[in-house]
């Protein structure tokens, strides 16, 4: 049994990795000519880490992650401490899973390293083009490659998707009005005061910023997010900058995030696009076709959930395809049936991203509603039960 998973990124890599370990034959195309390290930090929630830790990556990921033991809120007017998580050994008690916070490009090696050595195949400067499925096959078109079939198709391509649009045709995501700066700090470069081992997030009027340790914590991943539009196309959305945006989104908050934006000597301008909540499990499956990570459901990053979900969806998605194997169950039936265990999940923490946007950017008396809210209730607010239990 042969799957065909279209696009290399961290979901894609996942999904292989799942198949694989399921007992299928797998071969992931991605269109890049290259694997390059790009992108910036991720956070990954204990429901995430149990699941590579249950692919037997423990190791490799405490070789690159930091685990930081606190998620710190400050208002970014003030400086103030409104509320505080433990995460550390508090929460992987909590869990059965630390908090990890990871470079992205040392996620997605760890998961290529592990797809390669369970038998994935895979094919770099290779898009694939329209595909057609029956009862028994899907078959695509790879350039000028004869026509590949298999079993089934996976389009983990990211949040531009070709496999979503030609299995679903519902044209391409929104924008969301707002925008991410990023950057990534040694940390051996920052005064002393600036360095840091935890997760912090700044609140202010109609922006946040959030701060934490990467690369084993040799390394500060920061992300400064405000309200407003670029100009350009789409495929000009992740670009350098100057950040005047941000300075000028900034004037006025507190010394301690002044010091630490204006250390930042340079910083790429991510504008974010995204799609409503999913509405239902078609939006992950139909036929022999599954759609996983961002091409199913791109999410706002405001509960530090995209690359969760799809790691997920791929776990979840491993064990649908063992069980096709069975004759009597088959891929499309076992497909519907990751379909219906994924999308309400996905749905609700697309909801609860969106709303934590708008909590994050309150103005006026909402703010001091907000801030008044976390001193008293604190970790009460900020542990999320529901999602850190995992599915």
């Amino acid at each position: 049994m042969q799957a065909l998973i279209a696009g290399g990124g961290i979901g894609g890599l996942a999904a292989a990795l799942a198949a694989a370990r399921a007992g299928w034959g797998v071969r992931l195309y991605e269109r890049a000519s290259a694997f390059s390290e790009v992108g910036a930090g991720i956070q990954l929630g204990p429901n995430v880490v149990k699941v590579l830790h249950g692919w037997g990556l423990a190791d490799a990921l405490a070789a690159v992650a930091a685990f930081p033991d606190r998620l710190e809120v400050r208002s970014a007017v003030s400086g103030e401490t409104l509320g505080v998580l433990r995460l550390g050994d508090t929460i992987a008690q909590r869990y059965g899973a630390p908090h990890a916070t990871v470079h992205r490009a040392d996620l997605h090696g760890l998961l290529l390293a592990a797809a390669q050595r369970a038998g994935v195949v895979v094919k770099l400067n290779h898009t694939l083009g329209a595909f057609n499925q029956n009862a028994e096959t899907v078959t695509v078109q790879s350039g000028d490659d004869p026509p590949v079939e298999g079993e089934v198709l996976v389009g983990a391509d990211g949040l531009w998707s070709p496999v979503r649009q030609w299995l679903l045709g519902d044209g391409p995501p929104a924008a969301t009005g707002h925008l991410a700066y990023r950057a990534l700090l040694p940390q051996a470069d920052l005064p002393e005061a600036l360095r840091s081992r935890q997760v912090t997030v700044w609140l202010g009027p109609k922006l946040h910023v959030v701060q934490y340790p990467v690369c084993g914590g040799k390394s500060l991943n920061v992300v400064g997010v405000v309200e407003g539009q670029t100009g350009g196309d789409r495929d000009n959305w992740d670009h350098g900058t100057d950040a005047a945006g941000l300075h000028a989104a900034l004037a006025g908050s507190c010394a301690p995030l002044q010091d630490l934006v204006r250390a930042v000597p340079g910083w790429r301008l991510w504008a974010m696009y995204d799609r409503p909540p999913m509405q239902g499990a078609h939006e992950h499956a139909l036929g022999r076709v599954a759609l996983l990570g961002d091409a199913a459901h791109p999410m706002r990053p405001y509960l530090a959930q995209g690359a969760g979900m799809a790691i997920e969806d791929a776990a979840e998605l491993g064990r649908a395809l063992a069980q096709a194997l069975d004759p009597a169950l088959g891929v499309p039936l076992m497909l519907n049936r990751y379909a219906l265990n994924r999308w309400e999940r996905n749905a609700r923490v697309q909801a609860r991203a969106i709303r934590n946007g708008r909590v994050f950017h309150l103005d006026g008396v909402a703010r001091w509603g907000r801030d008044l809210s976390m001193r008293l209730l604190g970790e009460r607010l900020l542990d999320v039960p529901w999602l850190y239990g995992g599915p």
